[in-house]
């Protein structure tokens, strides 16, 4: 893979196809502009043209069959570089059904589980017995661990990285901290403890959406930026587009754009480590 500064992976996109299964979380006029298929050949040019090189395809919903697909794409595409899928991490069998994953077509670019855990009532939802058995599973699979959560989840979060320190966990569009409203804490002080555990890496993914999404200026996501920044270091942190949802606040390219603009203080070698280094690393692409 191409390590020359221009040359991008993008560690955080989706795909989904409505006729093959609702996307039930699109709801309301806020998200019905997203509310569309979404696919890998119109993403493709876009991505190729901001100097992507490779993507990392993430789940949507919690519905088994998905990963499958998405593993499947990831097959057939010479841009997706990874897969994070999702399998029910409270099922007495996960061991199996990690396994019986990577067996399927396309199974060798799984690279990571996720759980929409910004869903689950329960803030100490990643901490339950069987929620940390099959964490466990995964580590055992080889597999890291995609933390889809909100701010007020990130101390069980550091938590769990703690109690499973041969686990990869990866942080995902920040910990979606309240950038709309202006506010760094608690999110600042929660984001650097879980930092502060060797076995976690972050997102620079999903701001603008976080941000006032028909008024957001650059200097909004400073603040933030500078946080993970600083917390994680350029070895730990990795860019994704959050592409289509980032279309709600802007487009591919500005995405892009955006993120090289936040980091554009940092060296030569640290912007490859945010823009390709770190997520071949952390999903050993």
């Amino acid at each position: 893979m191409n390590s020359a500064p221009d040359a991008v992976v993008d560690a955080h996109h989706h795909v989904w196809d409505l006729s093959v299964r609702d996307q039930d979380w699109i709801t309301g006029p806020e998200l019905a502009p997203i509310r569309r298929d979404f696919t890998l050949a119109e993403l493709e040019p876009l991505a190729r043209g901001a100097g992507v090189v490779a993507t990392v395809l993430v789940q949507t919903v919690t519905v088994a069959d998905e990963t499958p697909e998405l593993l499947a794409l990831a097959a057939d595409s010479e841009l997706v570089a990874g897969v994070v899928g999702w399998a029910d991490l409270t099922a007495p069998d996960i061991t199996d059904r990690l396994h019986r994953l990577r067996e399927l077509p396309g199974g060798q670019y799984l690279v990571s589980i996720r759980h929409q855990v910004q869903g689950e009532p329960d803030p100490s939802w990643l901490l339950r017995p069987d929620v940390r058995r099959g964490l466990d599973a995964v580590a055992a699979a080889g597999l890291a661990y995609d933390l889809v959560v909100l701010p007020h989840q990130l101390p069980a979060c550091a938590e769990a990285a703690a109690r499973h320190p041969e686990l990869t966990f990866v942080l995902d569009h920040l910990g979606k901290p309240p950038i709309a409203a202006g506010a760094l804490q608690p999110w600042a002080a929660d984001v650097t403890s879980l930092a502060g555990l060797p076995n976690t890496f972050c997102k620079l993914s999903g701001m603008v959406t976080e941000a006032d999404p028909g008024a957001w200026t650059t200097a909004d996501l400073v603040p933030y930026a500078d946080r993970v920044l600083e917390a994680f270091g350029p070895s730990r942190l990795m860019f994704g587009s959050d592409w289509p949802v980032c279309t709600l606040a802007a487009g591919y390219t500005e995405v892009v754009d955006v993120a090289r603009e936040l980091t554009q203080d940092l060296s030569a070698g640290e912007r490859i480590e945010v823009f390709s280094g770190t997520a071949r690393r952390a999903y050993r692409l």
